[in-house]
């Protein structure tokens, strides 16, 4: 029985792994974030068009949201899209032709560009694609918005 105990935890953790995946949106234009759901909260920051932000919980007209430096605020719904896109997190990313350090590069990003994510994870990389059209893969731990 002892196996038995073993597979029902091993299903229940990979279960509750995949029900805590994080759930990531985009800003349609810039948008400005708020101390609490309601536009006569105290106006915090703007997150510019593009930027990632990861939903924590959602009321009505309103989310609850972290950035990239873990501040959390919210934002109203309708301004963010399911449109998935990362940050570049480190101070040079080098987005190469193939998921290989051994392949030559495609284009590099600055920290905190935005890139749109064609591909999610796979073997520690993601395919990623740069506003002027550029494509490639990039680490995935060297971007935020995953």
């Amino acid at each position: 029985m002892p196996g038995r105990s073993f597979a029902a935890l091993a299903a229940a953790l990979a279960l509750s792994s995949a029900a805590s995946a994080a759930e990531f949106k985009s800003a349609l234009s810039a948008a400005i974030s708020y101390d609490s759901p309601s536009e006569r909260g105290r106006k915090i920051a703007i997150i510019l068009a593009g930027t990632p932000v990861e939903v924590i919980v959602g009321l009505d007209r309103w989310l609850k949201v972290r950035d990239v430096t873990g501040a959390i605020n919210w934002v109203e719904r309708r301004l963010l899209s399911d449109r998935r896109t990362v940050l570049a997190n480190v101070d040079r990313l080098v987005v190469r032709n193939e998921a290989s350090t051994a392949a030559p590069p495609s284009f590099e990003a600055e920290r905190n560009v935005v890139l749109e994510l064609l591909e999610g994870p796979r073997f520690g990389w993601i395919k990623v694609r740069h506003q002027d059209g550029d494509t490639g893969y990039a680490r995935a731990v060297e971007v935020w918005g995953l």
